[in-house]
C-alpha cells in the first residue's frame, strides 16, 4: 500500500478505525535491530585502545614541550641578564679617605682627584672604613660596592692549590729535622691549647739550611702535603723588585693574604736573595733590596701579631744573612739539613731502590762508596744506572750499573769546579 492510498484510507474511516490503523503501524514499525557482530566489536575496542594510546602520548609530547618552554624561558631570562650586565658601565675603583656620616664620605678615585660622594645604604657601615678599595658609579662617583684588597698577581699565583705527592716517608735520613719542623710548624696550628697551658709563645718560624741538594725544598714539600692549611711558597729573587717601594709593596701583600687565610704557612726559598747583610757602601739596586729586608723584618716581628702564620724560609748562605733576620723572635728554629751520613745515606738509596727492578744489589758497597754525596746526587745515581740499564736493553739494574753510575758522578763532582772546558760538566 502506498502513502497516498494510506492517507486515502485515514480520511474515509472514522475516528476508532483510524486510531486502530495507526497503532497497528507503530507496532510494525518497533521491531528490533540486529545486535553488532563479534568482529565489529573487537575492531571498535581497537580504535579504542589506538585513540588512547595516542591520547596520552600527546599528554607527554605536551608536557615535555611545556617542560622546555620553560627551561628556555629561565634560559632567556638569565642571557639577559647577562647582557645587561654586559652593557653596564664599568665602575671606577678608588680607595675611601674618610667617613662623614651616614651617607656620604670622601673618596680618592683612581686618578687621584679627591671626592665627596653618596654612600649606598645597603652597604654595612663596619666594612666602610678608611683605607678601603671601593667602586664608584662612573657618573656621580657613588660608592656601589666595597671591594676586597688587590693582591700583586706574583702573589696571589704563589698559594699552592694542588698539594705535592711528597710525604715524610719520602724525605729519608732526616727523622730529628722532620721532627723539629713539625714541632715548630705543625704543632702550634693544631693544638694552640698545648702552648697556652705551658704558658709559651709558638715559634714564629724556622729556617733550614745545608747544603745544596740535600732536602730543604724537599722537607717544606712534605710540609704543604701533611697540613690542611694554606701553603704559599715564593723564591725571594721574586721579592728583588726593580721600581722603589715595589719589593716592599709584594712583602706586605704577601703577609695580609697569609692572615685572611689563615692557617696559612709562607715559604721563602732562597732567603739570601734579599735577606743579605746590609753594608755601607751599596748601590741604589742593593739599597731598594735593604728595603724589602727591612718590611719583611717588620711583618716577622712587627706591631701587628701574625697569629695562625707560619714560615718556613730555606737558604744554602747562611753565613751572608742579616743578624737581624736570624735573631730569636723571627725565626725561632734554625734546622741544619747536613751531607747525609751512612745511615742516612742507606735510608736514601733504599727509598730510590725500592722502586727500581733490580737484581742482586749490594747495598753496602753502594753506601760506602757514596761518601759525602748529597742526597740529589744519590737520586741522580740511581737515575744514571737506570739510564745505562735502559742503554743497554735491560729491564733490571744490576751491582754494575750503580758502580758505573757512582763513577761517572764522581767525574762529573771533580769536574764541576774546573773552568777549561764546560763538557766536563756532562760527563
Amino acid at each position: 500500500m502506498t502513502a497516498i492510498s494510506k492517507s486515502d484510507d485515514l480520511t474515509n474511516c472514522s475516528l476508532d478505525e483510524c486510531l486502530s490503523a495507526m497503532s497497528s503501524e507503530v507496532e510494525n514499525n518497533n521491531t528490533p535491530l540486529s545486535s553488532p557482530s563479534e568482529d565489529e566489536l573487537i575492531k571498535l575496542e581497537e580504535d579504542y585502545q589506538k585513540l588512547l594510546a595516542d591520547s596520552q602520548s600527546l599528554i607527554n609530547e605536551r608536557s615535555y614541550l611545556e617542560t622546555e618552554i620553560r627551561a628556555l624561558k629561565k634560559r632567556a631570562t638569565r642571557l639577559d641578564d647577562e647582557v645587561r650586565l654586559l652593557k653596564t658601565p664599568p665602575l671606577i675603583i678608588g680607595h675611601l679617605q674618610d667617613i662623614l656620616d651616614e651617607r656620604t664620605a670622601i673618596v680618592r678615585s683612581s686618578n687621584g682627584t679627591v671626592f665627596q660622594v653618596s654612600l649606598n645604604q645597603r652597604l654595612e657601615p663596619e666594612r666602610l672604613k678608611p683605607g678601603t678599595r671601593v667602586a664608584l658609579n662612573q657618573d656621580t662617583l657613588a660608592v656601589i660596592e666595597v671591594l676586597h684588597e688587590a693582591w700583586d698577581p706574583m702573589v696571589s699565583g704563589a698559594e699552592m692549590v694542588e698539594k705535592p705527592d711528597i710525604t715524610y716517608d719520602s724525605v729519608a735520613g732526616l727523622d730529628e729535622q722532620i721532627t723539629s719542623v713539625r714541632e715548630a710548624i705543625e704543632l702550634p696550628l693544631l693544638e694552640p691549647e698545648l702552648f697556652s697551658k705551658v704558658g709559651i709563645t709558638p715559634p714564629k718560624g724556622i729556617l733550614l739550611v745545608g747544603p745544596p741538594g740535600c732536602g730543604k725544598t724537599l722537607l717544606a714539600k712534605a710540609v704543604a702535603n701533611q697540613t690542611d692549611a694554606t701553603f704559599i711558597r715564593l723564591v725571594g729573587s721574586e721579592l728583588a723588585q726593580k721600581y722603589i717601594g715595589e719589593g716592599g709593596r709584594m712583602v706586605r701583600e704577601l703577609f695580609s693574604l697569609a692572615k685572611e687565610k689563615s692557617p696559612a704557612i709562607i715559604f721563602l726559598d732562597e732567603i739570601d736573595a734579599i735577606g743579605a747583610k746590609r753594608l755601607d757602601g751599596s748601590t741604589s739596586g742593593d739599597r731598594e733590596v735593604q728595603r724589602t729586608l727591612m718590611q719583611l723584618l717588620a711583618e716577622l716581628d712587627g706591631f701587628d701579631s701574625l697569629e695562625d702564620v707560619k714560615i718556613i724560609a730555606a737558604t744554602n748562605r747562611p753565613d751572608i744573612l742579616d743578624d737581624a733576620l736570624l735573631r730569636p723572635g723571627r725565626f725561632d728554629r734554625i734546622v741544619t739539613i747536613p751531607l747525609p751520613d751512612e745511615t742516612g745515606r742507606k735510608a736514601i738509596l733504599s727509598l730510590h731502590i725500592s722502586n727500581m727492578s733490580t737484581s742482586r744489589i749490594n747495598l753496602k758497597t753502594i753506601v760506602e762508596k757514596t761518601e759525602g754525596y748529597s742526597g740529589a746526587e744519590l737520586k741522580a745515581t740511581c737515575v744514571e744506572a737506570g739510564m745505562i740499564a735502559i742503554r743497554d736493553k735491560r729491564d733490571k739494574i744490576s751491582q754494575k750499573d750503580l758502580i758505573q753510575a757512582i763513577d761517572r758522578i764522581q767525574t762529573k763532582k771533580s769536574n764541576s769546579g774546573s773552568k777549561s772546558s764546560p763538557d766536563a760538566l756532562y760527563g
